[in-house]
């Protein structure tokens, strides 16, 4: 049989095809990718050959000289304060890696390049991150130096930032390492590096601070010194050591983290008191001129600040520095032994621009003793009383004026779970009810505590904040904050007041005019607009205007103090507790100046106030740095108004204000209702001795003066047994006097026994009568019936008989009486028309009219229902010259409690 040949699935058949060229593929990407190599290292080593070829000579490592400029520090006047030397112009003493303490190589190692005897001069991956930047992002990333690195910079390229100074760096660290060995480089570096103060190389840094060799550097010492070339301004440990310790203790844990040491030798290092050598500064502003170095390393790195030649111009006015030296050093020598206050500390600022012309840090830079090389303007410190301005601004932003009136009696606030708060005045008075101009000028505590509590803590640090006093940032402030409970420093202080004195405009204090490159570039110059209106010019005004009044501050001051200067001036003075901290601090409308007096180890001065702790600088300085400058007036801006007040009240003044005076406001929070003055005269009721209703009649009300105080005044006020106005208005008088007769009616005909209808009611009531008289308008009246000693509300008054009387018109009237003889009365005109006309007697005897009262109010209505004529005073009655028929005359009468039906007595003649 034939058999046809299997073919295999055409998938099968495919299959040694998509192997080959998947094989081949695979070929061509690994020849590729191998001739990429090949091409990216020869491009390497010639790019590497060629940066190479154009570096200076490792060799030079270690005869290079420095060939860079010094940085220059001149005042305002541009005289030279300061040199910055470059590296080589310091101390600087080469010592072998054997006579370095191993402390110092290892600390250096484990804080700077912990892979250091591992790398080839460069970390690749530090490389390839700037590579990926530049392309990605196109910025270079710096940091990551290795040590080498690091020598690279200093001693051979330009401080640029750019992708060709990075490989650049990197290629001749490579180059070094061929070279040197890691030994040498480490030797290099620790003799080549800054440390600070001019001391460059380790052995000059042992020497600068320590007074002794590198070799001699225990652990506690190196590491200290090992965290220092990072950033020597810094952490410079005459001006900042606390910052140095924490380095150190940085340090210290690297060396564990990377074996060098354990735990347990890093925290007694750690532990471990270090006694730093004194230092000597060439300067006659030492602790200007520190600050001004701190900023330029911040700002510009220490490479630039060593190496880049600048000029840099300063704020500082030398004359007025060399005056503020003089007066902190020259007090501070006469109070230290008497009231144990040994440093001192004095920053002045222009007020237009926030220029410091003048900073002492301390009495004696270089007096060990005092921690003189420690700038205390820039140290935090409680600001006593000083603080109080930030206060009454706030609570002037909130609707206070300089009149408003706090009540300085002691007073607990709560305080949570701790006890009540109780502050104290100064010298242990209550001082009652006073103004905020008296409260603030005279640095009463009480009601600064009670302002605080008014405008509440978030908004007082918030005024705080915009005023530059950025230090306050705790969340735990109490209300001790507005006598100083909280930390800040002298020139933040300082530079609140600055922009109280500049109308509000806030000016961050400077100490750098403009700063010119080596090439004669202004690279930096101030800003003559960067001023931030953060108060409004009217509530700065209101506070200059307290802080400037010498008449208010007398009763805590006297005449003649030292904040007095012979100017206007605006100050005020702050003390601590336990006079640890005295402060004085004031403006002209030119120049800010504030005085600290202390102790660096905050130990307590001897009952030194801050007026006379910091006040005799403050008032010397002002004097002797505005010699032979016009005085000049604070102006008054735009807003602010002069208005009439009752000096006790702060009100605007009633009739009977015994005090009146001027205070000014923001237009439209003066006061303008005299009927808020405390000084009032009260209508009295004499008969209930309380305050007069509108029904008290005229002759039993009184007026009384007053001082009649708000309620929240009540404690001082029962103190003090000052006599208040009854609360109570009258309880006897409570309504109006009414004498109504309803019925009969107005002419109406009557006849026999009549009921009188009507109402008798009267504050203080006595009794009321019933009486008639003949005609429209008689000339004497007859008793009705007899006197009644009870009040009748539209009921049954009597019955009047008309049976015995001639028939025609009568008059009948209803007189209420009080117990002081005031009458109110009701007349109403009838006709008697008695059916059976009875022959009427001759009245033989004209009746005696009785008692009518000489005024009677003319108030009282006559009430609905039934109207009747208004009651009118009567006048009394007077003999007729000619008999008119009348009743007999009544009896002497006895009040009857009630009224009777029964017929009256008969009429008389």
């Amino acid at each position: 049989m034939h058999r046809h040949p299997v073919h295999p699935p055409a998938t099968t058949r495919a299959r040694p095809s998509a192997m080959y060229r998947a094989a081949r593929a695979f070929a061509i990407a690994s020849a590729v990718a191998v001739a990429l190599f090949f091409a990216a290292l020869a491009v390497g080593v010639v790019l590497y050959a060629r940066v190479a070829r154009n570096l200076p000579p490792p060799e030079e490592l270690r005869a290079r000289s420095a060939t860079f400029l010094s940085t220059k520090i001149y005042d305002r006047n541009g005289g030279l304060l300061y040199e910055i030397f470059d590296p080589y112009g310091g101390k600087r003493t080469v010592v072998p890696l054997s006579q370095i303490s191993p402390y110092v190589r290892n600390a250096t190692i484990a804080t700077e390049d912990a892979n250091f005897y591992r790398h080839p001069g460069f970390d690749p991956l530090s490389v390839l991150r700037a590579l990926w930047y530049d392309v990605t992002e196109r910025r270079i990333v710096s940091g990551g130096s290795t040590i080498t690195q690091q020598l690279v910079k200093t001693l051979f390229l330009t401080p640029e930032v750019s992708l060709k100074r990075k490989i650049t760096e990197a290629v001749l660290a490579a180059e070094i390492t061929r070279r040197y060995s890691k030994d040498e480089i480490l030797e290099i570096y620790l003799n080549e590096i800054n440390y600070g103060n001019l001391a460059y190389g380790i052995e000059a840094a042992a020497e600068t601070y320590f007074g002794k060799t590198a070799a001699a550097l225990d652990l506690a010492e190196s590491a200290f010194l090992a965290g220092l070339p990072q950033a020597p301004a810094l952490y410079d440990p005459y001006a900042h050591f606390d910052a140095a310790k924490k380095r150190q203790r940085v340090v210290l844990q690297l060396m564990v983290e990377q074996g060098y040491i354990t735990s347990a030798q890093a925290e007694a290092a750690a532990q471990q008191a270090l006694n730093l050598v004194p230092p000597r500064f060439g300067s006659e502003a030492p602790h200007f001129v520190a600050y001004v170095r701190e900023i330029l390393e911040q700002k510009y790195g220490t490479e630039v600040l060593y190496r880049g030649g600048f000029q840099v111009y300063t704020t500082l006015d030398p004359q007025m520095q060399a005056i503020a030296q003089r007066a902190v050093s020259e007090h501070i020598a006469q109070v230290r032994d008497t009231y144990h206050a040994t440093n001192g500390a004095l920053v002045a600022l222009d007020v237009h621009t926030g220029e410091i012309l003048a900073m002492v840090g301390s009495a004696d830079f270089n007096d060990k003793t005092i921690d003189g090389q420690v700038n205390v303007a820039l140290r935090l410190r409680q600001p006593g009383s000083s603080i109080k301005p930030i206060t009454y601004l706030t609570a002037f932003e909130m609707g206070w004026t300089p009149a408003t009136v706090i009540l300085d009696m002691e007073t607990e606030f709560p305080d949570g779970a701790n006890p009540p708060y109780k502050p104290h005045n100064y010298d242990n008075k209550e001082h009652g009810p006073v103004t905020v101009r008296t409260a603030l000028a005279n640095s009463y505590n009480i009601p600064a505590v009670k302002a605080l509590q008014f405008v509440g803590l978030k908004n007082m640090l918030e005024t705080a904040h915009r005023l530059g006093i950025t230090s306050l940032n705790r969340p735990d402030y109490g209300l001790s904050l507005t006598l100083g409970g909280g930390d800040v420093t002298l020139l933040e202080m300082v530079g609140a007041y600055q922009a109280l004195a500049n109308g509000g405009v806030r000016l961050p204090p400077t100490p750098i005019r403009r700063i010119v490159d080596s090439q004669g570039h202004v690279i930096e110059s101030l800003n003559p607009n960067r001023g931030e209106q953060v108060v409004s010019p009217q509530h700065a005004y209101l506070i200059t205007s307290i802080l400037s009044d010498n008449k208010a501050r007398l009763p805590a001051f006297g005449p003649g103090n030292l904040l007095e200067i012979g100017r206007p001036a605006a100050v005020k003075t702050g003390t601590t507790d336990d006079y640890r901290d005295g402060w004085t601090i004031g403006y002209t409308p030119d120049l800010a100046v504030g005085v600290w007096v202390g102790n660096s180890d905050n130990t307590p001065m001897k009952r030194l106030p801050g007026v006379r702790a910091a006040g005799p600088i403050w008032n010397r300085f002002m004097k002797e740095a505005l010699q032979g400058v016009p005085p000049k007036e604070f102006v008054r801006p735009p807003g602010i108004v002069t208005a009439e007040i009752c000096t006790v009240s702060g009100s605007a003044p009633s009739e009977v204000c015994p005090a009146r005076g001027t205070e000014v406001f923001v237009a439209g929070t003066q006061p303008t209702d005299p009927s808020k003055d405390v000084h009032q005269l009260v209508r009295i009721c004499t008969v209930s001795g309380q305050r007069a209703t509108e029904f008290c009649p005229a002759n039993v009300v009184e007026e009384r003066y007053f001082e009649v105080w708000p309620e929240e005044f009540r404690p001082w006020v029962e103190k003090n047994n000052i006599p208040q106005p009854p609360a109570a208005t009258c309880s006897v008088h409570t309504f109006a006097p009414i004498a109504v007769i309803e019925r009969p009616e107005p002419n109406a005909q009557v006849a026999g026994l009549v009921q009188v209808i009507g109402t008798a009611r009267m504050g203080d009531f006595s009794h009321y009568v019933v009486e008639y008289g003949v005609g429209s308008s008689p000339l004497g009246w007859g008793p009705v019936s007899a006197p009644v000693g009870s009040m009748v509300d539209r009921g049954l008054l009597t019955q009047w008989d008309t049976r015995e009387l001639a028939n025609g018109l009568y008059t009948l009237r209803l007189v209420v009486y009080d117990h002081r003889g005031n009458s109110v009365e009701s007349r109403v005109l009838v006709e008697v028309a008695n059916p059976t006309p009875t022959p009427t007697r001759t009245p033989t005897v004209t009746p005696t009219p009785t008692r009518t009262p000489s005024a009677t109010p003319t108030r009282t209505r006559t009430p609905a229902p039934t109207p009747s004529p208004t009651p009118t005073p009567t006048a009394s009655p007077e003999a007729s010259p000619t008999p008119t028929p009348l009743p007999s005359p009544s009896p002497t009468w006895t009040p009857e409690p009630s009224p009777t039906p029964e017929p009256t007595a008969e009429g008389g003649p």
